[in-house]
């Protein structure tokens, strides 16, 4: 007799008790006292990608799923979603930033619903599997690693009414003890597990697990295992076509830990998006060693925009200590044959890593100034469970992971062994220097070489668009902008709104407000398009006078996620029917369709442009 299908809820919940706007935060549950708004960056909003594939999995095996980004909501809303969950299963992402938010989530699944069997996972729970339950009587059971045919197994058992003894790749109470269940290993044919896009609409996606190197910080293979595994080009390929036809901002970023970790695979990748006319702009993650002028070649005609890479430091003795296994010649190398292709570069830095001195630190300041990337970033080096740092720290006694269950930081940002007057000096510098830094922006001879090297590529002729109206030549850029244009850009509306910045410059108006409701028929959920909407209505409705001053208009076309904050990727509104499992994701046919939009009509009243915020 075949078991019940479960009803299955897949939470991502929030930090801490996120406080009402106006409202006194929690003192013990809220946020801690040094918390400023932005210290969570926007990556930590997005839904684990693992919430989707498990949700995937269980929907393909005959289960309601509901999958539900709690990330931003405020607690008395997140106790309210919880309560009108009647689920059988209870799933949630523990990172180390909000393992305080699921802790109480799970303290109020277990008061709303007692009879449900809660299930955690995660890149914070997976290495603490044992603490996890020692601290939180809710939790029944902790996932290790990759966790979906484990999280399969647990609901088979949770509707056979079964126990979980000998669970493999799970910790779990069982006879009023907790016990480990043996290892499960890594799933080898990654191509078996059903698509997250088959059921979920996502601007994230990843089509490799796993990274065969390993750094000092990172805890990918605690996750994932030793090694690399990848989907094959045609499952990837397939996915990206039905992500590609179905978001209304083509833009996509590929998550994987170490995208290029197999050239020959991610060169065959570039060319199946080419041949299959996918069209649709793209970043990735990667490492300076494994990047090549004939990939990055490859990369930029498929639509790669941008390329972050773990750099961490410009001190040679810094990148030896963290394993990092590359030099700074490497790292300009790469960021040199990147830029020739004109994909950016964004460097991803950071501050206090084992062996920081004053010298080292001044040397990755120096080395930054050489290097020139598109951008950098900088973090204070964090300490996390499954590291080799937190195994080290704790060898060393001056980490005790008792403090990730006592204690309200965000995350455990400490330099490793830095002196305090090195800490001091360092916290100075970052004060002034947090955030995204802009360091390098191509000349327009630059972007004319790259158009030479590829002179029918359509992102290639809207930088150089860029680059000569930045610098006043509109009526060169201009050509540049239609040629981009003619030769099927990826994201016409932000093309169409550098056409209507020129035609703004030229005086024509009637002109501008076309170009405008083109772009609202073509490409209407951009951010800078909304905003230059906007700003044109407003201008228009100011008297004669006040429309002497030229309209401010934004033109730019860096890769930047412009998404709709839309569950369940985002942190959004719930639908009314959110807690109704009869309506859990079915594999999803055909996109949406957006409504047309009259000529200079769309500028006289926001109704008539479609835009979702």
């Amino acid at each position: 007799m075949m078991p019940p299908l479960m009803r299955i809820a897949l939470l991502y919940p929030p930090p801490w008790k996120v406080p009402a706007a106006g409202k006194t935060p929690d003192p013990i549950d809220g946020p801690p006292q040094d918390y400023l708004p932005g210290d969570l960056d926007g990556d930590f909003y997005q839904t684990p990608y693992g919430l989707f594939t498990i949700g995937a999995q269980a929907i393909r095996a005959g289960h309601q799923v509901k999958v539900i980004n709690l990330s931003s909501f405020v607690w008395e809303d997140v106790v309210e979603v919880v309560k009108q969950l009647d689920a059988d299963v209870f799933g949630m992402s523990c990172w180390t930033a909000n393992r305080r938010g699921v802790a109480l989530v799970a303290d109020q699944i277990r008061a709303h619903h007692p009879k449900a069997h809660i299930v955690v996972g995660g890149p914070h729970a997976s290495p603490l599997a044992r603490e996890m339950l020692q601290h939180h009587a809710a939790i029944n059971t902790v996932t290790q690693g990759e966790s979906e045919l484990t999280f399969l197994e647990i609901v088979e058992r949770v509707a056979a009414g079964q126990g979980m003894e000998g669970l493999a790749g799970a910790v779990y109470r069982t006879g009023g003890r907790i016990e480990k269940g043996p290892s499960r290993g890594s799933i080898d044919d990654l191509d078996t597990l059903a698509s997250p896009h088959d059921y979920f609409d996502t601007h994230i996606m990843m089509t490799s697990r796993g990274c065969p190197w390993a750094c000092t910080f990172c805890g990918a293979e605690s996750q994932w295992g030793r090694g690399f595994r990848a989907h094959s080009v045609e499952y990837v390929l397939n996915d990206l076509e039905k992500i590609v036809e179905r978001l209304p901002v083509k833009m996509v970023m590929i998550k994987d830990d170490t995208f290029t970790t197999n050239r020959k695979r991610v060169i065959e990748l570039c060319r199946g998006i080419r041949e299959r006319g996918i069209e649709f702009a793209w970043s990735c993650d990667t490492r300076v060693d494994l990047l090549g002028e004939d990939l990055l070649r490859e990369m930029r005609l498929a639509g790669c925009e941008r390329l972050s890479l773990g750099v961490e430091s410009g001190a040679p003795a810094i990148l030896e200590q963290v394993d990092k296994k590359i030099t700074t010649d490497d790292i300009v190398l790469s960021t040199e044959l990147a830029k020739k292709y004109g994909i950016s570069v964004r460097y991803f830095m950071m501050l206090g890593n084992r062996g920081e001195t004053h010298e080292t630190f001044q040397q990755t300041l120096d080395f930054l100034e050489r290097a020139k990337p598109h951008e950098y970033i900088f973090s204070c080096l964090s300490i996390y469970p499954g590291t080799r740092d937190f195994t080290d720290a704790e060898a060393a006694g001056w980490l005790d992971r008792k403090v990730f269950f006592s204690e309200p930081f965000q995350e455990l940002k400490t330099p490793f062994d830095a002196s305090d007057d090195l800490v001091e000096a360092m916290n100075g510098w970052f004060a002034d220097h947090c955030g995204l830094q802009r360091v390098f922006r191509p000349t327009t001879k630059e972007r004319r070489d790259t158009l030479a090297l590829l002179p029918e590529h359509a992102g290639s002729h809207l930088d150089l668009g860029a680059a000569l109206l930045e610098e006043g030549e509109w009526q060169e850029a201009e050509l540049s902008f239609r040629r981009a244009l003619e030769l099927g850009h990826a994201l016409p509306g932000l093309v169409l709104n550098y056409l209507a910045c020129v035609a703004v410059e030229r005086g024509d108006y009637d002109a501008m407000m076309d170009l405008y409701s083109e772009a609202a028929r073509r490409d209407p959920q951009h951010a800078l398009l909304i905003r230059n909407v906007n700003a044109a209505r407003a201008w228009f409705k100011k008297d004669a006078a006040s429309r002497a001053a030229k309209l401010d208009l934004v033109a730019g076309h860096d890769f930047q996620l412009l998404e709709r904050t839309a569950q369940p990727s985002l942190p959004g509104p719930l639908p009314v029917d959110f807690a109704d499992f009869s309506r859990s994701p079915e594999p999803i046919e055909s996109p949406s369709k957006v409504a047309a939009v009259g000529s200079k009509k769309a500028l006289k009243t926001r109704k008539q442009l479609k835009v979702l915020s």
